[in-house]
C-alpha cells in the first residue's frame, strides 16, 4: 500500500484523535487514548504505547493499553536501553522481528521475550524538530509486523505528535488542523523521498532514512524540506 492510501485510510481515525485531545484536560489522558487508536488500528498489535520524554530523555508520561506494554516500557526506562529510547534518541523507526534474536539492546530483549513479547515497532513522535517521546506496538508473536504497519503508525505517531506539540501552545484549538495536514504532508513527502532513494541506491527503509536525516543535520534543515526537495530534481516520484 502506498503512502497516500495509507494517509486516505488514517483520515478518520485522525479525526477522532483532535477531538480527543481538545476534549482532556492532561496530556496523560489524551496519549492513552492515542495508544488504544494505534492498538485498534493494527490488529497485529498485542498491545500499544505513547511514551513521552523531556530534552533530557527522561520520561515525562507513558500511556499503555495494557500491563503487558507497561511492564515492557518499565524495562526500558530501569535499563536504560531498549527501542523505545533509541527511537527518541535517533529520530528514526525502531523494528523488531525477534526479542529471541536481536542483539541491539540484549538485556531489554531478554526480559521482553521472557515476559511473551516477541516483535515491535517504535516510531519516533517528531513535533518541530523536536522529539516529544515514542509511539510504539508490541506482539506476542515474532515478525508480527511489514512495511505496512510501519507506515501506518509511523503517521499516527507523526499526527500525535503534531497534536501534542500544538497543544502546548495558547492557540492550540485553532492551530490544530493546520497542523494535522502540515504534519501528514511532511510524512507523505518523507516517505516517498525515502522509496526513491531506496530504488536509487538499491538500499533499505532504514539506510535510506538514515540518508534524508544526516543530510538534513549537516544542512540544518528538517527532514521534510530536504525530502521535498529531493522531489522537485525528480518530478516523476511524485506522482
Amino acid at each position: 500500500m502506498q503512502p497516500e492510501s495509507s494517509a486516505m485510510e488514517l483520515t478518520a481515525v485522525f479525526a477522532r484523535i483532535q477531538n480527543m485531545l481538545l476534549s482532556q484536560e492532561h496530556a496523560t489522558a489524551a496519549v492513552h487514548q492515542l495508544a488504544q487508536v494505534a492498538q485498534a488500528l493494527i490488529p497485529a498489535a498485542a498491545g500499544a504505547g505513547v511514551s513521552r520524554f523531556d530534552d533530557q530523555g527522561t520520561r515525562t508520561s507513558t500511556a499503555a493499553t495494557d500491563r503487558l506494554v507497561e511492564a515492557a516500557d518499565v524495562l526500558q526506562y530501569e535499563m536504560g536501553q531498549g527501542p523505545c529510547l533509541s527511537a527518541w534518541a535517533t529520530e528514526s523507526l525502531q523494528r523488531v522481528n525477534d526479542t529471541t534474536d536481536d542483539d541491539r539492546w540484549p538485556a531489554w530483549c531478554v526480559a521482553a521475550a521472557a515476559s511473551g513479547i516477541l516483535s515491535m515497532i517504535s516510531v519516533p513522535m517528531v513535533f518541530q524538530d523536536r522529539c516529544l517521546g515514542a509511539m510504539k506496538v508490541y506482539a506476542t508473536v515474532g515478525d508480527a509486523f511489514t512495511d505496512h504497519e510501519e507506515r501506518q503508525l509511523g503517521l499516527l505517531a507523526a499526527a500525535a505528535a503534531t497534536l501534542l506539540g500544538a497543544a502546548q501552545t495558547t492557540d492550540a484549538p485553532q492551530r490544530l488542523s493546520a497542523a494535522l495536514q502540515t504534519g501528514l504532508e511532511d510524512r507523505q513527502a518523507i516517505d516517498r523521498a525515502t522509496g526513491m532513494l531506496m530504488e536509487q541506491r538499491a538500499t533499505d527503509p532504514d539506510d535510506a532514512h538514515c540518508l534524508l536525516l544526516t543530510a538534513a543535520r549537516a544542512q540544518g534543515r528538517p527532514m521534510a524540506e530536504v525530502a521535498r526537495q529531493i522531489l522537485q530534481r525528480h518530478p516523476d516520484s511524485q506522482g
